[in-house]
């Protein structure tokens, strides 16, 4: 039996450095998704069926990400909500790797997507390859994104079997409990620290998804060799995601749901297998464009904090440090403990 130490987000901390930044605006926070598709904000949307339809597609797109419409419809309601999105906005769409999905992927290739993410929880799959290789030999011009793993052989083995981007931690969101039902993930931090490695890094862009909470999450992310990360929770409760207001007390809220769990699965499936999820309600937060703004602005301030200009530099120039107990006690505002 094998162990080792292993970190997240709330374990470390980025040391400031240097900077000869003088305004925040000198901060390019753009990433690459491949050679041909660069955005200028590197948050995806994820693709759950609280979360991403046209609308939440639409406002990524226009405020500099993209996102990733779900998958848990039919085939044609799926591709209706890619035939609403307009000229100019990213058409990505999600897709399983059995039952329908070479019909759903023709489908959606059909109407026009750029980007065919295959979505699954464990990706490291004999499944998972064959999907690859069927999708890569029929759609050499559309981006593969696929996942999600754990380990930097998952993520390996699908770079090579034709994955152009990969979706990188197992367990960590706030509605899934993979890692209490199955007793398996790895840290998400550490994930990407370990993906970050591969021989394939840089051709294979690291998506960092899930357990991201705000702002200096996604900066440290982005310092441990993410290219872009996938948001699902601090996006819910926006106007564009899916789902009728609930007004509870005076105050006004909306679900959000793991796509594994009891309730998910019944209206999509009609059927329950593994439940690794949970549901919730949060409360409505106005428009994505807001939420996005102010991600932005503490992106690149982190950026600024260790006197990059860009994501590529601050993974040049970044050093971590370790947190004891007390020092992140020490980094929440103290005034919220009183």
């Amino acid at each position: 039996m094998k162990m080792r130490k292993t970190v997240t987000y709330d374990d470390v901390l980025l040391v400031p450095q240097y900077s000869d930044i003088r305004s925040r605006k000198e901060v390019n926070i753009g990433s690459f998704l491949d050679k041909k598709r660069f955005y200028n904000l590197p948050i995806i949307s994820s693709p759950m069926d609280t979360v991403t339809e046209s609308s939440m597609a639409t406002a990524m797109s226009l405020n500099g990400g993209f996102g990733v419409v779900h998958r848990y419809n039919t085939i044609q309601q799926q591709v209706d909500e890619i035939l609403k999105l307009q000229d100019g906005i990213v058409k990505a769409a999600a897709v399983g790797i059995s039952g329908d999905f070479a019909e759903r992927a023709d489908a959606l290739a059909e109407a026009g997507v750029d980007i065919l993410c295959l979505d699954v929880a464990h990706g490291h799959h004999i499944m998972m390859k064959e999907a690859l290789h069927l999708l890569r030999r029929d759609y050499p011009h559309i981006h593969l994104m696929a996942g999600n793993v754990a380990t930097l052989q998952g993520f390996e083995d699908l770079a090579s079997w034709g994955a152009d981007s990969v979706r990188c931690n197992i367990g960590g969101g706030s509605i899934c409990s993979t890692r209490v039902q199955t007793g398996h993930g790895i840290p998400g931090l550490q994930t990407i620290m370990d993906c970050a490695t591969s021989i394939y890094a840089g051709d294979t862009k690291i998506i960092a998804d899930g357990g991201i909470r705000n702002s200096g999450d996604i900066v440290k992310a982005l310092a441990a060799g993410a290219d872009f990360v996938m948001l699902g929770s601090l996006l819910s409760g926006t106007n564009e995601t899916p789902g009728e207001v609930k007004t509870i007390n005076g105050n006004q809220f909306k679900e959000y749901r793991g796509m594994a769990s009891k309730a998910a699965q019944h209206s999509w499936r009609n059927k329950t297998s593994s439940i690794e999820g949970v549901v919730s309600t949060v409360p409505c937060k106005g428009s994505a464009r807001s939420v996005l703004e102010e991600l932005a602005v503490g992106i690149r301030s982190g950026l600024s904090y260790t006197g990059a200009r860009t994501i590529y530099e601050l993974q040049d120039k970044c050093e971590f440090v370790m947190q004891t107990n007390a020092s992140q006690i020490e980094s929440s505002p103290h005034i919220l403990r009183n």
